[in-house]
């Protein structure tokens, strides 16, 4: 289930929401080889990716972690670490994580930045993303496996969107063997089951440390839950009733 689009049109550009688009994939190509050079890969993900352990001090210096191709990363003590929950956000772990992160941040962020405005936008972007990395730490935070991905923050705007548009239609592409169909849904039913998938993901999480790397969940998790509290403190109601209105004379029969 794959969401393509939405029936939410904006009334201003969504500077901001292509501004990070456009960082997340110079990150990308400049900075990790856009997924081509393994070295390259391995040292932004080691050196710039949030690893727990690190943060909290729980995780020995010197342990190495298998990262495959015969590499590893080290824990260390380096003070840039200090930076890694706002530096992970722009990382990513190869192009299916990616163009997945890209697609749901395309289809959600431009309508809760023109709910909020640019500046207020770019500050919620950061502070869901510093929540979600801060929930996967509480998780685990022993844990030397390094963290990346825009999911948490993005997890933030999916909350927001929750909460200002639940009953606008999100396409959504269902893809079942050979059946292919595009299927209009109300945003509340998308979310809400995304959100419940990545809860009984989560769950076995909290009984058994993850020792083996995978998805952060409890980071999509921690950046949805703040989505959803921070988005009244974010959201420029002046613009949302501005949206409202023009949305209504567009489609008068649309709830």
């Amino acid at each position: 289930m794959i969401p393509l689009s939405d029936d939410n049109p904006t009334l201003r550009t969504p500077v901001v929401t292509y501004l990070l688009l456009g960082a997340i994939g110079a990150t990308w190509v400049f900075i990790q080889g856009a997924g081509l050079n393994s070295q390259a890969m391995a040292a932004s993900v080691c050196d710039l990716g949030l690893i727990p352990g690190e943060l909290t001090g729980l995780a020995r210096v010197g342990q190495r972690l298998p990262i495959g191709g015969g590499l590893s990363c080290a824990v260390n003590d380096l003070p840039i670490n200090r930076l890694t929950p706002l530096t992970s956000m722009f990382l990513h772990g190869g192009w299916g994580h990616l163009l997945g992160n890209c697609l749901f941040f395309w289809v959600f962020g431009n309508n809760v930045e023109d709910s909020m405005g640019r500046l207020r936008f770019l500050v919620f972007y950061v502070v869901c993303g510093l929540a979600a990395a801060a929930a996967q730490v509480l998780v685990d935070p022993a844990s030397p496996i390094p963290m990346v991905g825009a999911s948490g923050a993005i997890s933030g705007v999916m909350g927001a969107y929750l909460l200002l548009y639940p009953r606008v239609r999100v396409n959504m592409l269902f893809i079942i063997f050979i059946i292919i169909r595009i299927i209009p849904l109300p945003a509340w039913l998308v979310l809400l089951w995304w959100f419940f998938l990545q809860l009984v993901s989560g769950l076995p999480q909290l009984n058994q440390v993850d020792s083996q790397g995978g998805v952060a969940v409890w980071a999509h998790v921690g950046g949805f839950v703040a989505g959803l509290v921070l988005v009244k403190l974010f959201e420029n109601r002046e613009l949302t009733s501005r949206r409202t209105g023009w949305r209504h004379r567009l489609h008068p029969d649309h709830p």
